[in-house]
């Protein structure tokens, strides 16, 4: 297979294409133990690529699982503080996985991990709009006149901040559901929006990612994608809109709080069920 240097770069994950043009203009990427500084210069799998005199190599097959984060699981690989990451969860994956983008450590919902770097940028990077809706528990009833204001966008600290949709999904007891949709990844955002309008969140799930919903997963369980899977959310990352949900369910109710899941074996292709963490013990 013939390709574009800065492509190949991207599918072995050393950077985004973007980033990957900066390298070979900055005269840090060689083909053949010859320093290229043109972008249109094609490579085959037969070729030697070097990015600052190390080995590049793109592998044919990349990784890609969807996976259902708890609460009470960090976004990251590692935690200075001891507390359960996602690493916690992928140990047993081939090769090298990574969260696309972040759920807060108390939210919980659709998490895509992958090694596909280029594929990842693309989803998180607000330049490229891609939608993510989040189901928000907040405290009361929104007014319709607060569902307005928060429709128009409002003054954060960080700047102004307009939710691409926000509406009632579920009245429950005294508190409200509310489906918010956005485009870009600020820190606890959807938080944020929710009490600069009165109403604070008490729980946060993010029913799905790229296109694809964590039906039939439960808390701490992941699978592999398929191949239609993937060609979905490559189409979702190059701007396609993610198909509407056939019925978006909120999650299970919680009846006291959440303790941290047990990590068990990760799943390899295909994609297998993770073990409960009590099954089969004899009471």
């Amino acid at each position: 297979m013939v390709e574009r240097l800065q492509k190949f770069l991207a599918r072995a994950g050393v950077a985004s294409r973007r980033e990957a043009e900066k390298l070979i203009a900055s005269g840090r990427v060689a083909v053949n133990n010859q320093t290229v500084a043109e972008m249109g210069t094609k490579v085959a799998s037969s070729d030697l690529v070097t990015v600052d005199g190390r080995l590049v190599d793109a592998p044919e097959a990349r990784s890609y699982f969807l996976f259902y984060k708890p609460p009470g699981v960090v976004t990251t690989m590692q935690d200075p503080q001891g507390r359960q990451t996602i690493a916690d969860f992928v140990d047993q994956i081939p090769g090298r996985v990574f969260p696309v983008g972040r759920l807060d450590y108390d939210a919980e919902g659709a998490l895509l991990l992958t090694d596909d770097g280029a594929l990842a940028h693309r989803l998180t990077h607000p330049k490229f709009g891609v939608l993510r809706v989040y189901l928000a528990k907040v405290r009361g009833v929104p007014t319709p006149e607060a569902l307005e204001k928060l429709r128009r966008g409002v003054r954060l600290e960080d700047g102004m901040a307009s939710p691409k949709n926000v509406e009632i999904f579920e009245k429950v007891e005294k508190n409200t559901w509310l489906k918010i949709a956005v485009t870009e990844g600020r820190p606890h955002l959807i938080k944020r929006l929710c009490a600069a309008i009165g109403h604070p969140v008490q729980r946060l799930f993010r029913p799905s990612q790229g296109g694809l919903a964590v039906g039939g997963l439960r808390p701490g369980e992941m699978r592999a994608l398929s191949a239609a899977e993937i060609a979905l959310v490559r189409r979702v990352a190059q701007g396609e809109r993610p198909p509407a949900q056939a019925k978006m369910h909120l999650p299970a109710r919680r009846h006291r709080p959440t303790a941290p899941v047990e990590a068990t074996p990760s799943p390899k292709p295909p994609p297998v069920s993770r073990p409960r963490r009590n099954a089969g013990r004899r009471r």
